[in-house]
């Protein structure tokens, strides 16, 4: 059982090696906040220039969201990301790890990528969808 102030678990099969940058998978309990899919741009709707400033902008966007909620980024249980493509995605992996961890610090919570046609709004670059559960208070 999970107390007030735990974040959630990780869940990682015995034998299995420890993934890199993400969890297989999460148990958490609390209530559950979830973000629709959010794109790279401010409160103005002006999108940041290019892939990683995008993204940095999504995860200041989701952590925004979240404290809406009462919610922070230690409470993320996934992150479902949607690139338009995805070799842009791996070239610029480390930068975007280190916007990752600037705004949401070192915790990885259960992750899928997903490379897609295109996005609602023409000008994103990638969207992510966030599943946060803050613990319940006893």
């Amino acid at each position: 059982m999970l107390g007030i102030d735990d974040g959630p678990e990780v869940l990682n099969p015995k034998h299995w090696r420890t993934p890199k940058g993400y969890a297989n998978g999460m148990a958490a309990e609390g209530r559950v906040v979830v973000t629709g899919g959010i794109v790279g741009w401010d409160e103005s709707e002006t999108f940041a220039d290019g892939f990683v400033a995008q993204a940095r902008q999504i995860f200041e966007n989701i952590r925004a969201i979240l404290a809406e909620g009462g919610a922070e980024p230690r409470h993320l249980v996934r992150l479902t990301w949607y690139v338009v493509d995805i070799d842009e995605y791996l070239v610029n992996l480390r930068e975007l790890g280190r916007a990752y961890r600037d705004v949401f610090g070192a915790h990885y919570p259960a992750m899928a990528l997903v490379q897609v046609v295109r996005l609602v709004e023409k000008a994103a670059r990638l969207e992510v969808e966030a599943t946060a559960i803050v613990p319940s208070k006893r």
